[in-house]
């Protein structure tokens, strides 16, 4: 599964959605499933953990008021539970890899089934929204009530603007307050067929390189000024010129793709020089907000 663009959803970007397939080998075991319709949400009424409409169609959300040991088992155990719940019901009861009921299972936290074991695994259709309307259904015809209407209202009115490029894997341009930013979920173990699997460090690394080169820029103006962790990945943020919108950044950050690839592959200790830019690239730790 894309797991950076997961990490995105769940982590910072406000408002996105993507259809699921539940994978053939669940299907086999459930054929009554075959025809549910899921969406995956990144934020639904309540922080609910998953809704089933009344047409029987699931909204399955990223992010919750209450997280367990492991997301991608909490999302599973969500979308069970919705898969078994009569249309109309919310699902909010507690995580499925919660301490307490992991301490339960006799195979502990690895007796659960996790997210991609239920999808098939073809990557995500990501839209990104500018709000929350798709929490209403667009296909009955009932107009929404004054309750909804106002809590949607609510909603909007956090909404960071946001959109995803579509040049590279998880990064998105978004647009706090007066500032314009790039943040960018970077991948681990999938950077491309010429890296086999690579760490935290090694990203950090390839940073570095970059960076000692004066090539980690997504655009002209652009500033790199720091980074975050965000469930295991490393989330580069770029500061953007006032003016920059999402299309400028899409050439500029494929051409850094590429360039942190190979730095990637790279087998060579770093350089005296490399390290100290490394120092300063692990020090601009950030925090979200």
């Amino acid at each position: 599964m894309d797991e950076p663009d997961l990490v995105a959803l769940r982590e910072f970007v406000p408002s996105a959605t993507a259809p699921l397939t539940l994978s053939a080998t669940h299907l086999a075991d459930n054929p009554d499933h075959a025809d549910r319709r899921i969406i995956l949400g990144t934020l639904l009424p309540q922080a609910a953990a998953a809704v089933v409409r009344d047409d029987g169609e699931i909204l399955l959300a990223m992010q919750t008021l209450v997280s367990g040991l492991d997301p991608a088992a909490d999302l599973a155990g969500a979308l069970l539970a919705a898969l078994d719940a009569k249309p109309g019901s919310v699902v909010d009861g507690p995580p499925a890899s919660a301490p307490a009921a992991v301490e339960r299972l006799s195979g502990g936290l690895a007796a659960l089934p996790r997210l991609p074991d239920l999808l098939d695994p073809a990557p995500l259709e990501i839209t990104v929204h500018p709000g929350f309307a798709w929490w209403v259904p667009s296909s009955d015809g009932v107009e929404p009530s004054a309750e909804v209407t106002a809590s949607l209202d609510r909603a909007n009115a956090t909404v960071v603007p946001t959109a995803r490029l579509g040049s590279v894997p998880a990064a998105y341009w978004c647009s706090p307050g007066d500032r314009v930013h790039l943040r960018w979920a970077l991948p681990l173990g999938s950077a491309g067929p010429d890296v086999s699997d690579v760490s935290e460090e090694a990203v950090l690394d390839a940073l570095a390189r970059v960076s000692a080169a004066d090539k980690l820029t997504v655009g002209d103006g652009s500033r790199f000024v720091g980074s975050f962790r965000a469930d295991g990945l490393v989330v580069p943020v770029w500061d953007l010129e006032p003016d920059a919108d999402a299309d400028s950044c899409e050439k500029p950050a494929a051409q850094l793709w590429s360039v942190l690839r190979e730095a990637l592959a790279d087998p060579r200790a770093l350089t005296s020089q490399e390290r100290r830019v490394r120092a300063g690239v692990v020090g601009r730790t950030l925090t979200l907000r």
